[in-house]
């Protein structure tokens, strides 16, 4: 008893019942993967796209957004809700990401955090920023004969009337941002797919910049 009081005081509990929460909300609030028959308005954009990328390519473009890399489409909109979170009192897009290319399960990314991920197949984002609701953005990747399937889902679960009154409007810029951010996120997969499949890579290298022949002649030049 005196050891467990001990850790108590000393904060070095490795976990307790106040863990129960999911990300800092209670276990009643909605989750993305409530049925439709659980009640609650729910609103939705979701896309979807074939792209000519295995899943893993497609995935690994798809770890790549946010911070330094930005969004693809209306960055500048990306940054003015940011900012305009900050104001409000949220996180903001201050944050950034913990790594330039690859997630894990907990990390911040800008006014996101990620909720779930599974390699090659699904990554989906939960909103810290400000809102009168509960929002998720995910990206599901299942394989076809020719390549890739990817489904992008927006989900917003609004609080009440003045909830519904920011989906309406959103969702203009929505219209805006999703299929752009989406269509830039398949091109960049087939991209990488074309320069990963090419027979003599003369594309400029995705890590360095150069083209394969000033890469061999850096490292001969370093021997």
């Amino acid at each position: 008893m005196e050891l467990a009081l001990g850790h108590s005081i000393s904060g070095d509990v490795l976990t307790s019942w106040a863990h129960a929460e999911l990300g800092g909300r209670p276990p009643a609030e909605p989750q993305p993967t409530d049925p439709a028959w659980s009640g609650g308005t729910v609103n939705l954009d979701r896309r979807e796209r074939h792209v000519a990328a295995s899943p893993a390519e497609l995935f690994q473009v798809v770890c790549a957004i946010g911070g330094r890399h930005g969004w693809y489409t209306g960055d500048w909109l990306w940054g003015l809700r940011g900012v305009l979170d900050s104001l409000l009192g949220g996180v903001g897009m201050r944050r950034g990401r913990l790594h330039p290319v690859l997630l894990s399960v907990g990390d911040p990314l800008d006014f996101w955090r990620v909720e779930t991920l599974v390699p090659d197949s699904l990554l989906r984002l939960r909103a810290e920023m400000r809102l009168p609701g509960d929002a998720w953005l995910q990206w599901q990747i299942e394989p076809d004969g020719t390549g890739a399937t990817i489904t992008q889902t927006a989900r917003f679960h609004p609080r009440g009337l003045v909830g519904r009154l920011y989906w309406i409007a959103v969702a203009p810029f929505h219209r805006f941002i999703f299929p752009g951010l989406l269509g830039s996120i398949c091109a960049d997969a087939e991209r990488l797919h074309a320069f990963i499949n090419a027979p003599h890579r003369t594309s400029p290298d995705p890590l360095t910049g150069l083209e394969s022949s000033d890469s061999a002649r850096l490292q001969g030049s370093h021997e």
